[in-house]
């Protein structure tokens, strides 16, 4: 018998991690092929800046989606409920008043978390109230099992799968044979990175480690490509003058489809020095790896699961200027380390994070999830 499954994610626009997960499942063959979907698009922000900010606009979105959800419980009687559940702010308390209706119509649910915080958030009762009630017997979908000690309070080791994000292979594939075959003539190594311009995503830190790098006489390009966040690009400017890096450091904005593809192309090494509090498993880094670059980043959340310290790239320690010029240095000086470490990456982008394992995984899981009684 063909399973119901009722799919509550979130789905582009905005683009996030989120969301390009819930857009690939929502277009994934094989799930669509082994279940009768449902979907149901969680998200009321039209833009990423509208993210976390409530509007009158949000609350009909809130109350048009109680709506549908009675109506999908009422009429399709799903066996199963998907739910990417967001873990803190108002989001939070609204998808735990969907999750009230839910338990009410005793509907088998596993949640998904693409984001941590609840082992910070706990310490306010309102929050560790909530979160029992959530998680009371369910089950937990995460990215890594180095994001348990998040839920642990919560969830024991039974409830929790672990199903790390895949991503479709494009251009990637093409990108590692030409790096097996180039033979490195330009001797200017390009260094890449890709996220929001956000402080706490590195941009600093990266930026200190490239003026060590060009004092020290190494021969680089930086390109930064992505949004503003709470770094405006007229202040990113003023620290390139600063730090005297115009000469090779460039921002380059946001970059999507081909143009992004293109940036992953040009680049030699990728680095994303994240101290990011609520990280859990940056697809931009599975996304480096697909086109076996050497991936510089910090053992933040479930980091350490793509990028094996000495294999795929460095793990640097958070904030670090000094690791990481140095770790950066060792991959500009020597092409071999380059394209070793380039090539383990690939190697591990395609054992453990395709969409096609991904896809598989999920589609597991929920066939487990279905037996359990609620």
């Amino acid at each position: 018998m063909t399973l119901n499954v009722l799919w509550l994610l979130h789905l582009p626009p905005p683009v996030h991690g989120s969301s390009v997960v819930g857009g690939l499942i929502r277009d994934s063959e094989l799930i669509n092929r082994t279940f009768h979907c449902r979907y149901v698009n969680l998200l009321a922000s039209r833009k990423l800046g509208e993210s976390g900010r409530l509007n009158l606009y949000k609350l009909f979105g809130f109350f048009v989606l109680g709506l549908r959800l009675v109506r999908e419980l009422l009429r399709k009687k799903p066996d199963v409920c998907y739910f990417a559940l967001t873990t803190s702010g108002m989001a939070f308390f609204r998808d735990a008043i969907l999750i009230a209706m839910l338990k009410l119509y005793r509907v088998r649910t596993v949640y998904h978390l693409h984001n941590k915080g609840i082992s910070s958030k706990q310490k306010w009762l309102v929050y560790r109230l909530a979160y029992k009630f959530v998680f009371h017997n369910a089950r937990v979908i995460l990215l890594s099992s180095h994001l348990y000690s998040d839920i642990q309070a919560f969830v024991p080791p039974g409830f929790v799968f672990y199903c790390p994000n895949g991503i479709p292979d494009e251009h990637g594939g093409a990108r590692c044979a030409l790096r097996e075959e180039e033979a490195y003539l330009d001797s200017t190594v390009h260094i890449l990175f890709l996220s929001n311009l956000i402080e706490s995503k590195g941009v600093g830190v990266l930026l200190e480690a490239c003026a060590v790098l060009k004092r020290n006489g190494n021969k680089f390009t930086c390109d930064f490509v992505g949004a503003e966040g709470d770094i405006s690009a007229a202040a990113f400017q003023e620290e390139l003058l600063r730090l005297n890096l115009t000469d090779i450091v460039r921002y380059r904005g946001r970059r999507y489809g081909a143009e992004k593809n293109a940036a992953f192309l040009a680049a030699d090494i990728f680095s994303l020095p994240t101290f990011y509090d609520f990280e859990c498993l940056p697809l931009v880094l599975i996304e480096a790896m697909q086109y076996s670059l050497p991936v510089v980043s910090c053992p933040e959340g479930g980091i350490p699961d793509l990028v094996v310290d000495g294999e795929t790239g460095f793990l640097v320690p958070q904030r670090d200027v000094a690791v990481l010029a140095e770790r950066l240095a060792a991959l500009i000086s020597s092409p071999e380390l380059r394209q070793n470490m380039g090539s383990g990456a690939r190697c591990k982008y395609e054992s453990t994070f395709t969409l096609a394992a991904f896809e598989n995984r999920l589609v597991d899981i929920l066939g487990i999830v279905s037996r359990v009684r609620v």
